[in-house]
């Protein structure tokens, strides 16, 4: 046994190094116990927090016409304070009838992107995959899983209000 192995034996350094041992232990959990509450809070938030739903005016009842589809523009439901621009959404409104109107959402249910709406072809169309919906917001053709998100509609005296939610990206699958 040289001098070597009685220093490294030695009931004060054995009593050192577990108390090592141990600290490094404790400040590794308590790092991770840190480091793990965002990611939790991100997991677990979604399915904690009410989704808000208000109505929004989008326009007068004389500034559509019977027929007409056109592209709308409100704030999302949910929008931060610094977003400024990107609050904005956007919903395909047709006037069906004097008191009738139907709204879709302008993100195709396949991946998110912008939907357009050709008029000649009675077509919503998706340009990034070839994602295509027929006038009443049903698949056509594509990748498309489902059918275009459908907002609420009122006429509130002589506005036209969007009943919005936060943009309707649970029915987005890859």
């Amino acid at each position: 046994m040289s001098a070597d192995d009685d220093f490294i034996k030695a009931p004060e350094n054995e009593a050192r190094r577990s108390f090592l041992i141990k600290l490094s232990l404790g400040l590794s959990a308590l790092a991770t116990a840190v480091a793990s509450v965002p990611v939790l809070a991100a997991i677990f938030a979604p399915l904690i927090e009410k989704t808000p739903k208000l109505w929004r005016k989008i326009g007068d009842l004389d500034s559509f016409k019977v027929g007409a589809t056109n592209l709308v523009t409100f704030e999302n439901a949910d929008p931060e304070k610094w977003s400024g621009v990107t609050s904005k959404s956007a919903a395909w409104l047709r006037r069906d009838a004097d008191d009738k109107f139907t709204a879709f959402s302008a993100n195709c249910t396949h991946l998110g992107c912008p939907v357009r709406w050709e008029a000649e072809a009675h077509l919503f169309m998706c340009p990034c995959h070839g994602g295509v919906y027929y006038k009443d917001g049903s698949v056509a053709a594509g990748p498309p899983p489902k059918a275009l998100v459908q907002y609420p509609v009122r006429i509130n005296k002589n506005d036209i209000e969007i009943q919005t939610s936060p943009i309707p990206i649970t029915n987005i699958t890859a």
